[in-house]
């Protein structure tokens, strides 16, 4: 799966509208009501990154996740770091929904 060139980055960014880019990566931070929260979202986004093979990286502040995105083996950002952002999306959604 090849790099995105800088227009594709910002029209799939529009998908995603709370990521943004920086240098070679998309990243977001999620905010949760106290840390076992956040280590919750972090294992289910673990879940799923596993079953793609594409690992982000996991920085984790109290109530605070920051996820950030690179294909490595492209050299920069892919559609399937657009995939797993929308996938974490969708996870980080369902923590507000009853």
């Amino acid at each position: 799966m090849p790099a995105l060139h800088s227009k594709q980055i910002k029209l799939h960014l529009q998908a995603v509208p709370h990521w943004s880019k920086r240098a070679q990566t998309i990243f977001r931070t999620f905010k949760f009501e106290g840390f076992l929260k956040a280590i919750d979202f972090v294992n289910r986004i673990a879940a799923k990154a596993q079953k793609m093979n594409h690992h982000p990286d996991i920085d984790v502040r109290f109530d605070e996740v920051t996820l950030t995105l690179t294909t490595h083996d492209e050299g920069g950002i892919t559609e399937k770091d657009f995939s797993l952002a929308k996938q974490c999306d969708e996870v980080f959604s369902k923590f507000f929904t009853s």
